[in-house]
């Protein structure tokens, strides 16, 4: 199950996260989206977990979380849609 996650403090690491959502369950990746310039965190990132239930517990315990000041946003992913296809 992919999981969104916004709203993550600039300071932390994919690491940080993965910690964060291991209490719920097996995390099998975790992605924080960067800057291709910069290569600062945009601030939003994804984490994929082992099995959908794992990942809805981790949604219902974190989504409103305050982590550093900020209070996470924690959803299921929308899926990717393939943009330019006709």
């Amino acid at each position: 199950m992919t999981i969104y996650i916004g709203n993550v403090p600039y300071s932390l690491k994919e690491a940080d996260i993965e910690q964060l959502f291991a209490e719920f369950g097996s995390v099998l990746s975790v992605k924080i989206i960067t800057d291709k310039f910069t290569h600062r965190s945009k601030g939003y990132g994804f984490v994929e977990m082992d099995s959908e239930p794992e990942g809805e517990t981790a949604i219902e315990n974190l989504n409103g979380k305050d982590v550093l000041g900020r209070n996470l946003k924690v959803s299921r992913a929308n899926p990717r849609k393939n943009e330019g296809v006709v």
